[in-house]
């Protein structure tokens, strides 16, 4: 099973969207193994968006993630990557189709509810930045041989 790293942003924590976002990941079949709420500070952020630290519009999005608490998540599931950005949808919410999660709840690009991360890289770094071993619960989940069959069957 492959692991990711979701954040429920500030702008899904202000409206009230973390259990509409929590639902459709487990909907899907995804299994939460690790979920914490958390205050981000600059180190953080610079860890974080290394990326982007270094661009003009970075100091915007460091205060919009430090404008009020995220909720990371640890996401495990068969192709968790692919499946949970593809759940997102792009990271333009305006031009996000329908039925993802961007799509039917944000209108913006800094204001988008969530992070996912991008590659099994950057998923391992992200998932180590926001998470200790110890604060990672994976289980068994009893229901797993009907929610992942194997293709071909």
């Amino acid at each position: 099973m492959e692991r990711t790293l979701v954040l429920i942003k500030p702008d899904a924590v202000q409206r009230g969207l973390i259990g509409r976002v929590v639902t459709r990941l487990e909907q899907k079949g995804l299994k939460i193994i690790g979920m914490k709420m958390m205050k981000l500070d600059m180190a953080m952020l610079e860890e974080h968006y290394a990326h982007l630290k270094d661009k003009p519009f970075f100091p915007k999005i460091a205060a919009f993630m430090m404008s009020a608490p995220i909720i990371a998540l640890c996401i495990e599931g068969l192709e968790a990557i692919k499946v949970v950005r593809s759940m997102c949808g792009v990271t333009n919410s305006r031009e996000a189709l329908p039925g993802t999660i961007r799509g039917d709840l944000a209108m913006s690009t800094r204001s988008n509810l969530v992070h996912a991360s991008d590659s099994p890289a950057s998923a391992a770094k992200e998932i180590e930045l926001f998470f200790s071993e110890q604060e990672l619960f994976p289980f068994e989940n009893l229901l797993e041989h009907l929610i992942h069959i194997p293709d071909g069957t």
